[in-house]
């Protein structure tokens, strides 16, 4: 038994459907259906019963949603007492990101918070993908941390600004401006290595677009994307506000424009003081 278990059985119970309570968690509708009948498994009753379209409580299942709306209060307010000791000492703020994403904390947003909070002890904890960050978060390793969105609904997210994917080219390249999104079926890519964290963001962006290029280049070597562009390799898609030295490249947008969001996630708790500060901080700039 696991808290996420307690929370899908009081949003099911609040919302009459999995269905319904899935999408106010931001979850799977079956990831919290598989969650329930393990609970069930486990304690050796039924929690609900079909009624109509919906479910409802069995007798059982009343009984242990008030016990599980008794248990996370509890685990709230442990963890607001938590909060509340903490407030106004100095403490760690630990925060996670991807490489991609750490040259925003680590040259844009930090270094202005040190300033504002230099007492405060800040460590920069690179993790390989989205999914990396978000066990970063979910262990207690780190209170806040800054990746892609959107991400699973145990976590709370934070938007702090959209970023725009651009297709950066040899200036030989016959393409239109912008660059209508189908282009890029069968054109020659410069990529990430495949199984890597780049490499999966990339794909499903790509997915998403129902997109299929080659592959012309398939390495992490971020300081070698360019050079290969430069010699007529293939194109690269990137982040634009990450793009620099493209002297001599063609810089496209794309139609219709292709972003991302980036933001700040945490679990679904009081944040220590902290974390609380830095996450009012990055808002204010975002």
């Amino acid at each position: 038994m696991n808290l996420r278990q307690l929370r899908y059985v009081v949003a099911t119970a609040d919302h009459g459907t999995m269905t319904a309570a899935a999408q106010a968690l931001f979850v799977a509708q079956p990831a919290l259906s598989r969650a329930i009948r393990e609970l069930e498994r486990e304690l050796g009753v039924e929690l609900f019963a079909r009624a109509g379209r919906g479910v409802a409580l069995t007798d059982s299942g009343e009984q242990i949603v008030r016990y599980a709306r008794e248990a996370l209060r509890a685990v709230d307010a442990i963890e607001a007492f938590s909060a509340e000791r903490d407030a106004g000492q100095p403490g760690e703020l630990r925060l996670p990101a991807t490489s991609t994403l750490e040259p925003e904390l680590t040259a844009r947003l930090l270094p202005e918070f040190a300033r504002e909070q230099p007492a405060a002890r800040i460590r920069v904890v690179r993790c390989d993908g989205r999914e990396s960050v978000g066990a970063a978060v979910r262990d207690g390793r780190a209170d806040l941390a800054l990746t892609d969105l959107p991400v699973p609904g145990d976590l709370a997210a934070h938007p702090l600004e959209q970023r725009e994917i651009v297709l950066i080219s040899p200036p030989g390249l016959n393409l239109r401006e912008p660059v209508p999104q189908s282009a890029l079926e069968g054109l020659r890519l410069v990529m990430p290595a495949r199984g890597s964290a780049r490499r999966t963001e990339l794909d499903g962006v790509l997915s998403r677009l129902d997109v299929t290029p080659i592959p012309a280049v398939e390495s992490n070597e971020r300081g070698a994307w360019l050079t290969w562009v430069r010699a007529g390799v293939g194109s690269l898609m990137w982040y634009r506000n990450q793009v620099d030295a493209v002297e001599g490249l063609a810089v496209r947008s794309f139609m219709p424009p292709i972003t991302t969001t980036i933001g700040l996630v945490h679990m679904r708790r009081p944040l220590p003081p902290v974390a609380r500060e830095f996450l009012a901080f990055a808002k204010s700039r975002g």
